[in-house]
């Protein structure tokens, strides 16, 4: 795979999950991490549901935002098994900056997102399209919002115009 092309996967990945990072490559600060936990010592991950949901969730957004007339270009040109790849690493991602067991090994959002134009616009569709999954899903808002808190901590990295 050449350079090119892994940096437009990988920047899809970043801009897919719309982005729950936190200043990657470092991750979490220990006041993060510490808002990731309620009260009973579980983190924003556990309360989610874990790995499985976590990964429903993700694969939905894909399965919205790569038909979606604004967000699929940022697939054009990416085969399935690419599709696949950037999909689990959103799933690491997220599994991640929630407080669960799983390794990002993707770049850091600002790397990733370089140079491919995302506009305010483009973000508030994805955002729009998040919420509306977590809505459906029946995410609780407590940890509705704490995930969205993530999210919007990326939007500086990410849109570009």
């Amino acid at each position: 795979m050449n350079r090119k092309y892994f940096s437009k996967s990988s920047s899809i990945l970043l801009f897919l999950l719309i982005s729950l990072s936190i200043n990657l490559p470092t991750g979490f600060s220990e006041e993060k991490e510490q808002k990731a936990s309620d009260a009973a010592g579980k983190t924003l991950y556990q309360r989610l549901g874990g790995y499985d949901a976590v990964a429903a969730v993700v694969g939905e957004l894909f399965a919205r935002m790569i038909p979606n007339q604004q967000l699929g270009k940022y697939f054009i040109g990416l085969s399935d098994d690419s599709k696949k790849r950037v999909q689990q690493l959103t799933v690491d991602f997220v599994c991640s900056a929630t407080g669960g067991p799983c390794i990002y090994t993707g770049r850091d959002m600002k790397t990733s997102h370089e140079g491919l134009g995302i506009t305010d616009s483009d973000w508030d569709v994805s955002v729009n399209i998040l919420v509306g999954i977590l809505d459906e899903f029946k995410v609780p808002e407590q940890e509705k919002k704490e995930l969205l808190g993530i999210v919007s901590g990326l939007k500086p990295s990410i849109v570009e115009k």
